[in-house]
């Protein structure tokens, strides 16, 4: 089981989440977040003066899932939301070593 956490702008936060219904993932949390990456933000000029922003608004979208449907998924989002430009966004897999559902006490791909 991998867990996959996508970070991208919010713009393309509905072409995530098509990919995702289209891999039939299993649940999804979706979190707004701010921050930079190697870019360190961009500057904008207010009343004549160029103030740097240094955090940027972003869309953190994560789901869990067996391995094959998480590389599914990973191929289609590098496929859809590649630009090769600046700021199309970061992919995150982490292995999971269990997963428990508290309610029945499920664990495994079971759990999900």
């Amino acid at each position: 089981m991998k867990k996959l956490t996508v970070v991208v702008k919010h713009s393309r936060r509905n072409e995530v989440l098509e990919i995702f219904e289209s891999c039939a993932a299993y649940g999804i949390m979706i979190e707004d977040i701010s921050g930079y990456g190697n870019q360190r933000g961009s500057s904008t000029r207010y009343r004549g003066i160029i103030q740097p922003v240094t955090c940027l608004s972003k869309v953190k979208i994560e789901t869990v899932g067996d391995d094959e449907t998480i590389e599914t998924i990973i191929k289609l989002l590098e496929e859809r939301l590649r630009t090769g430009k600046i700021g199309d966004g970061k992919l995150f897999v982490e292995e999971l070593n269990d997963v428990v559902r508290i309610r029945t006490g499920e664990r495994g791909i079971k759990a999900l």
